[in-house]
């Protein structure tokens, strides 16, 4: 199942900042941003109408059984010993345990078993029907925009009370499953548990979610999901750049970068005296790598420039399969796989940059925002960005679009 994508005619435009939709419960992406994002959540029924799982349970179980797939199946004891209790508080520490993929079939509990919960992340880059349906949350920017995970579960699973660092839509596509959220107070963690979950878990509003239902959640907001039957989730994540380790991943990306043919700037004191402290660091010698430090910051270009292919780095177990030089007469689609995005100079692909101008940046610009071109716009393009559109179709990073 690696690889597959939708053609391009099914991918649906970046949705319009300024049109109501129900995806956001009849707001406009613009003021759901305003007035959700990052600040309150937001329950939404029926956000998706007549929403079907993106791949039904046979194929997700053979998908977690992928290497190229991360995978978790996680199994509350209490629940599987046979003890009732769908509705009690999955914060019951009775007993955990995880497990880290490739699961296959047999790994996996008996369906009957009620209490387990198998994740799946990435479904978005191995399922069209996924990656479709995480374009229609393409109002907040790629470079935020993670991944679709999605979480079956059987009666009562779930994976305990917890929080997340980061966004998230939880859209439900099969079955219901029951959310108590709340502000988190407490963010001490229960001991000796392979799951986040809380130690003390305070919900202050209860929801019950049906198929096409969806619940918005900030950053930092407590909340625990209960499966009531089986059912399925899909989970919308965003990244959330940590300060201190992105500005260590953009440094490091931009020394390795630097032009080595550039003028080397060597320290030197031929001023320096004979001296009674040889342990003592020279003050010239702070100065100049204090000197040299702030010479670098001050390169705000090639610092944009890392940071763009940073933000496009394909995750640990994404490849792309070769693929062929276009043919003549047709447009292409971004691979499923492919991070792309754009500044005022450069655009950036899969950890990779270019600079663009005129008619060949807005052709680029345009593939980063809708995720294809059309074959007009490939037969209008220049010599030199048909011969990177070639090598992208050869590298597997696009595909040719009839």
């Amino acid at each position: 199942m690696r690889g597959m994508n939708a053609p391009a005619s099914s991918l649906p435009l970046p949705p319009s900042p300024d049109t109501p939709t129900p995806l956001l419960g009849g707001l406009s992406p613009r003021a759901f941003m305003r007035r959700h994002w990052q600040k309150k959540p937001l329950l939404i029924r029926q956000a998706v109408p007549g929403v079907q799982a993106p791949l039904d349970r046979a194929a997700l179980f053979a998908l977690a059984g992928d290497e190229a797939v991360e995978s978790r199946l996680i199994v509350q004891q209490r629940l599987a010993q046979g003890s009732k209790g769908t509705k009690a508080s999955a914060a019951d520490d009775a007993g955990w345990t995880l497990k880290h993929g490739p699961l296959n079939r047999r790994s996996l509990p008996p369906l009957t078993q009620p209490g387990w919960t198998l994740l799946v992340q990435g479904l978005d880059l191995h399922v069209p029907a996924a990656h479709e349906l995480l374009q229609r949350f393409r109002f907040v920017p790629d470079a935020r925009l993670d991944d679709l995970m999605v979480s079956y579960a059987t009666d009562g699973g779930g994976v305990g009370p917890h929080y997340d660092s980061y966004d998230v839509f939880l859209l439900q596509v099969h079955g219901q499953r029951r959310w108590r959220v709340g502000k988190l107070k407490d963010d001490s963690l229960q001991p000796d548990v392979p799951l986040k979950i809380l130690s003390h878990f305070e919900p202050e509003e209860e929801y019950l979610l049906e198929p096409g239902d969806m619940l918005y959640l900030p950053p930092m907001w407590a909340h625990d999901g209960v499966a009531q039957g089986e059912c399925m989730t899909c989970s919308i994540g965003f990244r959330v750049p940590e300060a201190t380790e992105l500005a260590r991943e953009v440094l490091i990306r931009f020394v390795e970068e630097l032009d080595s043919e550039a003028p080397r700037r060597l320290y030197r004191d031929p001023k320096q005296e004979a001296t009674e402290t040889p342990g003592l660091i020279p003050d010239a010698l702070e100065a100049f790598a204090a000197d040299a430090i702030e010479r670098l910051l001050k390169d705000r270009d090639g610092l944009r420039s890392a940071l763009g292919e940073i933000l496009t780095e394909p995750k640990p177990r994404v490849w792309f399969e070769a693929g062929e030089p276009l043919p003549e007469g047709v447009g292409v689609r971004l691979d499923a796989r492919t991070r792309m995005v754009y500044d005022g100079q450069r655009v950036f692909a899969n950890g990779e940059s270019w600079r663009a101008a005129g008619q060949d940046a807005r052709h680029l610009r345009e593939l980063a925002d809708q995720r294809w071109l059309s074959a007009k716009a490939v037969a209008r393009a220049s010599a030199t960005l048909r011969e990177l559109l070639n090598q992208w179709s050869e590298d597997g990073w696009l595909h040719p679009q009839p």
